[in-house]
C-alpha cells in the first residue's frame, strides 16, 4: 500500500483513529509519519512494544490510592505461571509473557494496566477472525439480550421479557452443540 501523502513510498504505518464513532485510516510511509510531527514517537529505533508493556508492568506503575510513592508489593510477590514457570517479577521486566496460561496467572496484574492502556476498557471491540466470529457475535448477541431482559422485567413487559429469554435460551443450545 502506497503512502496516502506523498504517493512515493510504501506506507509503513498504518493508523486507525475513531472518534465519536467515526473512523478514520492513515497510511504513511516513514518519512511522512516523522514529517507529520505527531506519530514522532514510532520514529525511535528504540520503540517497542516489549518496551512499552514493560513500563506498564513495571513496580513503579503499581500506586496505591493516598499513598505519595509507588508500592513495592509487586517485588515481594512470588507468582509465577504453572505451565512456563514465568514469575511476575520477570514478566514486569521483560513485559511479555511466556504462554498463553500466563494470562490467567496474572490476570489481576494484567487488568489495571490493560485499562490504562486502553483507556478504561478491556473488551475487546475491534475486527473478530472469520472462524471464530460467529460465535463471539452470538456470545455479544446473548449479552445485549440478557441487558433487553432486565430491561423487560424492570418495565413489567413480562410477555416481551419471556420471548427474549427463550430466545437466549435457543441461541445458547446453538452455541453448546458447536
Amino acid at each position: 500500500m502506497e503512502c496516502q501523502r506523498c504517493h512515493a513510498r510504501e506506507a509503513a504505518l498504518h493508523v486507525t483513529q475513531v472518534v465519536n464513532g467515526e473512523k478514520r485510516e492513515m497510511h504513511l510511509c516513514e518519512k511522512c509519519a516523522q514529517e507529520q510531527g505527531d506519530m514522532s514517537m514510532f520514529s525511535s529505533s528504540d520503540f517497542s512494544l516489549q518496551h512499552i508493556l514493560a513500563g506498564l508492568f513495571s513496580p513503579e506503575s503499581y500506586v496505591i490510592p493516598n499513598q505519595s510513592k509507588p508500592t513495592t508489593s509487586l517485588e515481594k510477590q512470588v507468582v509465577s505461571c504453572p505451565r512456563c514457570g514465568m514469575t511476575l517479577q520477570k514478566f514486569s521486566k521483560v513485559g511479555k509473557v511466556g504462554c498463553g496460561e500466563c494470562y490467567e496467572t496474572f490476570e489481576e496484574h494484567l487488568k489495571p494496566a490493560l485499562r490504562r492502556l486502553h483507556g478504561g476498557s478491556i473488551e475487546h471491540l475491534g475486527k473478530v477472525p472469520v472462524r471464530a466470529g460467529e460465535n463471539i457475535h452470538r456470545k455479544r448477541h446473548i449479552i445485549s439480550l440478557k441487558e433487553k431482559l432486565k430491561d423487560l422485567i424492570h418495565q413489567e413487559e413480562f410477555e416481551e421479557a419471556a420471548k427474549v429469554r427463550d430466545e437466549i435460551r435457543l441461541l445458547q443450545e446453538q452455541m453448546g452443540e458447536e
